[in-house]
């Protein structure tokens, strides 16, 4: 069973997705929140695995919440779900750690699989998205200046092999969260925003 918070302020969205989680099998909808302060005071309590988050919210944004979010559950997969699509906010969404980004005009079905996606270690993106995310790697094909360490280059190698987080952590004995804090760094020295750029890049530059 994967557990599913929602943070929407939309009503008539928010309830939406309640219902399409909850009579979904394999899914259960643990929380539904209009506003990331709400989000973050029961998070701790609700513990789901993944948590739908909109962007533009009442009070703090949803991007601005992602830090004190994972810094309550390390491991939570974020999936943003919103209308944004500027490269800026795509960008920082990931960087600060969101796992997946979807358009709100994401069917009900790819919206579902993109759950069951995250959960297993993937990082689900609608088309369009994907599409500016690519643009940017090949503004950003430079190669690094900073060094990747033994273990980044370890992480690096096996999602270059297609291997998701959970396996990479149950083959190096370290924790989910562990190994996104790793890619986190492995995107900051690349200079990419993606597991696709990042295995894209090092191919391309024979970094592994």
């Amino acid at each position: 069973m994967i557990y599913v918070a929602i943070v929407e302020d939309d009503d008539d969205i928010r309830e939406a997705l309640a219902l399409l989680i909850s009579g979904s099998p394999g899914l259960a909808c643990t929380g539904v929140f209009r506003d990331c302060e709400s989000a973050i005071e029961r998070i701790g309590e609700l513990m789901p695995d993944v948590l739908l988050l909109d962007i533009e919210l009442p009070g703090m944004s949803g991007i601005s919440a992602i830090p004190q979010l994972r810094g309550i559950l390390p491991e939570l997969d974020i999936l943003m779900v919103t209308i944004h699509e500027s490269d800026a906010m795509i960008f920082e969404a990931l960087c600060a750690g969101a796992s997946g980004y979807l358009v709100k005009t994401t069917s009900p079905g790819k919206l579902l699989k993109s759950i069951e996606e995250i959960h297993n270690g993937g990082a689900p993106m609608s088309a369009p998205i994907a599409r500016r995310v690519i643009r940017s790697f090949r503004k950003n094909a430079s190669r690094a200046n900073d060094p990747l360490t033994r273990r980044e280059t370890e992480i690096l190698s096996q999602l270059c092999k297609g291997e998701s987080y959970k396996m990479i952590a149950d083959s190096l004995c370290i924790s989910r969260g562990t190994v996104h804090t790793h890619i986190k760094n492995i995107y900051k020295k690349l200079h990419v925003s993606s597991n696709a750029q990042a295995v894209a890049k090092a191919i391309r530059e024979k970094l592994v």
